[in-house]
This record gives structure tokens, sequence and C-alpha cells, in this order.
């Protein structure tokens, strides 16, 4: 048999791909991850990517599995598959979609790891404790306070503009996936932290990059910003600082704790993925399981029934 990829194939997906960074705002990463997969999927013998078959599409994924690649990865190949052969479907180049018959391969999500609020209080006071004392204690603790108190990932963080956190009135405004816009709210620790920050921000304005005055947290750095790198590593050395095991502390964990707190602490699941900005709730659910876990430990811990079975 010959190869399936031919000119054909990646006229095809060039158009899907300027299609999904049009009409629904796929980033550079998206993409390239998209034609990753389609051009693996291309590659594999048979009567070429636009004629695939259902057929077709479950033995490369059958053999992918043989491979040893995890179900999770598999997904998403599929996934990309979908979204492709939708695009042919409706571009009238397919009279149907032959992944619709296709399932998904299932795979065991773990549950997020996340800090306990008294890790987290830890934290934060070690950081209102160095924010006594230099301007790197003032940014790290409005760094900490905007992950915890908002949930924000830390690309989100990274490059964040300065004008997001002025005159929004106790909000932050985020571009996060896709470009999609959020306001995220602070509470009033976080918002304390970001005006003593600002206070002393000029203090790592470089002289030589003009862009960076553009950023919240800027930086002398080439990028002109606190890269997720350098992100990492100043909670890391905050962590060790608070007592707590670095190696299970970055800014997603952060994340995490924000939400599972959240949920903990009753609130409704819909407006804790508004303020994570996940598109699908399906996403947020995870932190019903992690919560509940959690309440499971408090009670067997602290109800005397448990305690009298374990004696």
């Amino acid at each position: 048999m010959s190869p399936r990829h031919n000119p054909s194939d990646g006229a095809l997906i060039e158009a899907f791909l300027e299609m999904m960074s049009a009409e629904r705002g796929a980033g550079a990463n998206t993409l390239a991850a998209y034609r990753r997969d389609l051009l693996d999927f291309a590659a594999h013998p048979g009567a070429g990517l636009a004629g695939a078959s259902r057929d077709e599409i479950k033995a490369w994924l059958a053999g992918l599995s043989a491979a040893g690649l995890a179900a999770s990865s598999q997904a998403r190949k599929l996934s990309a598959l979908r979204q492709f052969y939708g695009f042919l479907f409706a571009e009238e180049h397919r009279s149907d979609n032959p992944t619709d018959a296709v399932d998904s391969p299932r795979a065991v999500r773990p549950l997020p790891k996340i800090l306990s609020t008294r890790d987290m209080d830890a934290m934060i006071e070690e950081a209102q404790r160095q924010a006594q004392d230099k301007p790197e204690g003032k940014r790290l603790l409005a760094v900490i306070e905007m992950l915890y108190a908002a949930g924000l990932r830390v690309s989100e963080l990274a490059g964040l503009p300065l004008a997001a956190v002025k005159g929004k009135e106790g909000f932050v405004l985020v571009r996060g996936k896709g470009g999609k816009e959020r306001l995220a709210p602070l509470n009033a620790g976080a918002r304390s932290a970001i005006t003593s920050y600002i206070d002393v921000r000029a203090e790592f304005l470089p002289r030589d990059n003009p862009k960076a005055d553009r950023y919240l947290f800027c930086s002398r750095g080439r990028e002109g910003f606190l890269t997720r790198q350098r992100l990492h590593q100043l909670l890391k050395g905050l962590a060790l600082k608070a007592g707590l095991d670095p190696a299970k502390v970055s800014p997603h964990v952060l994340r995490h704790a924000f939400a599972t707190h959240l949920v903990e602490g009753g609130a409704d699941l819909r407006s804790v993925q508004t303020m994570l900005g996940h598109a699908d709730i399906a996403t947020t659910e995870i932190y019903t399981h992690v919560a509940k876990d959690h309440l499971k430990r408090v009670m067997q811990k602290a109800h005397p029934l448990a305690k009298a079975r374990k004696s």
C-alpha cells in the first residue's frame, strides 16, 4: 500500500487549520497540535485522508494503543480527527463523518493535587513576611494572592497587562485559552497586595525594553515579564521557606486549590466553571470528587463512631 499523505490532503489540513484559527480563535499551540495529529494519521497506509473509513480510524487507534500510547493521548488525536472530518462534512467534501461511531479511548483521570487551606495560609503568611522587607517580597505576595484568589493559569498571569487590573473594581480581566476573556474576582487580600506591589513596580522596569511597561509583572528579562518558568521557581522557593515540600507546589496546584476550596465552601459548579474559564463543565466536575474525598477524610478523622471502629 502507498502512504496516504498527498498534496490534496495537505491542502485540506491547511484549510481546516485556517478555519479553526479564523472562526474559533484556536491558538498557535493548538493549531500545531492539530497539524501533527492529522499528519500522523495521514501517514497511515490507506486510501487517502479525505476518504478514510471508520474501520481505518479504529485500526489506527488500535495500533496506537498496541504501541503503548496513553489513552488520553489517543483521545486527543481522535478529537483532532472529529473536528477535521466535521469540517469536511460541513464543507461538503464528505457526505459523512467517519468518527461518529468511534468511541473515545477512556482514561482514568487522576484527581488533581491540591494544597490544604492550612498549607495556603502558611505560604501567604510567609509571603506577607517577605513583603515587609523588599520589593521582591511585595511582588511575590501579589503573585500568590492572584493565583489563589482568582484561580489563574500561570500562562494567564505571566503575560497579564497592567491594564487588566486598573479600574476593574475588584476584578481582573483575563484572556484565557482561545483568546476568550473573562472577569475573575479578587478578594480584599489580593487587591491590597496588588496595590502595594504597584507602588514598587518601577523597581522591576528595565531601561532598554520599553514594551515591559505594559505588563503587570514586568521584568528585566528578555521577554519583559515574569516567565512561567520564573513563576514556578518563585513559588517553589516560597514553599520551602513556608515549610512545605516544593515538589508539591506549582502555579497549577494553586489553581486546583482555588477551585477545590470553593467547592468545599459550597460554591456551585457553574460559578466555579466561569471563574476558571472552563469551556465544558465536565472539566470542572473533577473538583466535586476532590471535595468529597476531603470530606470523607475529615469525617473518618473527627467522627466519634469512625474513631470507635478503628480502636
